[in-house]
């Protein structure tokens, strides 16, 4: 039964295009160039970060990322930037009495912002906050602490195979894998993600009959 269903943030509940536009907007570069360089990226199974560094050798990114809050051009998160089938997923989640949790490989500043937009979500979380990221087997133990949550009736919805559903796996989720964005679209018919999921899903909406039949 499924009681308890933690969202991925980036690509699965948000869009991309404006982190990466800002980031090649900071750089001074064509933002097709970052999205190709991610995209290459993404090919190769390496960190999304690598784009950065591939375009601009030797950068820090942890320095540029402070120097962007610094000039007033950090992260920014509007209704704009959520999926369509946000709201209404996660609403109908909640009526089945299904806990929301959103937890990601997010900042402090951005865990602010997804507060801020008012989801209907039981609890947000950000390894910012946490002091610890995915895929380390960490965040997902202090996921399930900080909501007081088992793992066995917990689904965790990601779009990443590497970041999400194989490290939820193993730390003793249920997975969805959901086929959206660069990651979810290209790994999406991999054999280890077909194995390592429980679901395969196209769109959020689809988590409600997941919960039903969990329930018999």
């Amino acid at each position: 039964m499924i009681e308890n269903i933690v969202f991925d943030v980036g690509e699965t509940i948000t869009r991309d295009d404006r982190y990466w536009a800002s980031w090649a907007d900071w750089l001074g570069i064509p933002r097709h160039t970052l999205s190709a360089l991610v995209g290459a990226v993404v090919a190769q199974g390496r960190d999304n970060a690598d784009a950065i560094r591939l375009a601009r050798p030797g950068i820090d990114v942890g320095a540029e990322y402070h120097a962007r809050e610094a000039a007033g051009r950090g992260e920014h998160l509007d209704e704009t930037d959520l999926y369509e089938d946000v709201r209404p997923a996660l609403s109908s989640l909640r009526e089945l009495g299904t806990r929301v949790i959103i937890a990601g490989n997010q900042t402090t500043r951005a865990g602010e912002l997804l507060r801020s937009l008012q989801l209907p979500a039981d609890l947000i979380l950000t390894s910012g906050e946490l002091g610890v990221a995915k895929p380390q087997l960490e965040f997902f133990n202090e996921v399930l602490s900080a909501a007081q949550v088992a793992p066995d009736v917990t689904l965790y919805v990601g779009d990443h195979p590497a970041n999400d559903i194989f490290p939820a796996k193993t730390a003793g989720l249920r997975t969805a894998h959901i086929r959206r964005g660069p990651w979810g679209c290209l790994w999406a018919d991999s054999p280890d993600v077909a194995e390592a999921s429980d679901w395969r899903i196209d769109s959020l909406t689809q988590l409600a009959a997941v919960v039903h039949d969990s329930r018999g």
